[in-house]
């Protein structure tokens, strides 16, 4: 759907504009600007509030009207932590082996399907099959995650997720140890050319920005690091394709990384802290959360070997 924009609609919100061409919800729009699918003058549009003017050219990619109105079975049974919550914001402690929404071999029992049982009125937030959610984290990723509880909280935070106002930082384990105690991984990640479920850095990936410390180094059982990486930016298995990339595997990591010696069989990787500025209030917010029990007991066994 193509459409230019007449003098009544002069100065609002590319998003809200889309809505109206479409007759879709505000959180169906975000959902397809996230995907690319919302262009103003053939240029893709990254956040819904930059404003239209007079004869500008609005494009929208409409899906079918199954996949709008998919909607997701809530699941009580679905267990997590709510590390914070008000009316606009809920941060979610994400325990080990739980996916965070539907996908390619899961359609149920998500972190998702559990959102909806706790927060029903995320069922309109966002897209149907990730209603709320801000961001995401692996299967075997422990940690924290922001999602929303209204449509504005959830374009608010979108948008200081893509502006990289958004901070997160991840606890890990790596195989050795590396030169400087501090550096930052700067190298395009895409799809592997030679297994499309996994990503590598390569020259024509996007732009990926990793920063780490060293927090502890231990020399038996093997030589290993704690390290604290920070993110820039957001790309699929970022930390484990960069820390791979500079010699530093994730131990625990069979896709990209090193078996680790506690045979716990899952990347020893957790999202430890997260801040941003809060939807409504503009506050400060500064969460943080403990390792789950597997890595703190591997980060226990190296302290007391060393």
């Amino acid at each position: 759907m193509r459409e230019q924009i007449p003098a009544a609609l002069d100065a609002e919100r590319v998003d809200r504009v889309a809505s109206l061409m479409t007759g879709l919800s505000r959180s169906m729009v975000t959902s397809l600007i996230a995907e690319g699918k919302l262009t103003r003058n053939d240029e893709v549009v990254v956040v819904g509030s930059q404003r239209v003017v007079e004869g500008d050219w609005i494009e929208v990619e409409v899906p079918a009207r199954e996949s709008v109105d998919k909607r997701l079975v809530p699941d009580p049974e679905v267990d997590f932590e709510v590390v914070y919550v008000d009316d606009s914001v809920a941060v979610i402690n994400k325990p080990v082996g739980l996916v965070v929404h539907p996908g390619a071999g899961t359609t149920s029992s998500t972190l998702a399907h559990g959102l909806l049982a706790r927060f029903p009125e995320m069922v309109d937030v966002g897209p149907p099959e990730r209603p709320g959610i801000v961001h995401r984290l692996d299967r075997d990723t422990s940690g924290l995650l922001v999602c929303a509880r209204t449509n504005e909280a959830l374009s608010y935070l979108s948008e200081e997720l893509a502006k990289r106002s958004m901070h997160r930082s991840y606890l890990t384990i790596v195989a050795g140890c590396p030169e400087a105690a501090t550096g930052t991984v700067d190298a395009p990640i895409g799809r592997s050319r030679r297994s499309r479920t996994k990503m590598t850095v390569t020259e024509d990936g996007r732009e990926a920005r990793t920063h780490y410390e060293v927090q502890e180094t231990w020399h038996q059982p093997m030589l290993a690091s704690l390290l604290r990486c920070t993110l820039d930016t957001g790309r699929t298995h970022q930390i484990r394709v960069h820390l791979k990339a500079i010699g530093l595997p994730v131990l625990g990591d069979r896709t990209y990384g090193k078996p680790d010696p506690f045979d716990i069989g899952r990347p020893l990787l957790h999202a430890a802290e997260v801040s941003f500025l809060h939807p409504a209030t503009g506050d400060l917010m500064e969460l943080s959360s403990e390792p789950p029990s597997d890595f703190a007991g591997a980060v226990e066994v190296f302290r007391r070997s060393n």
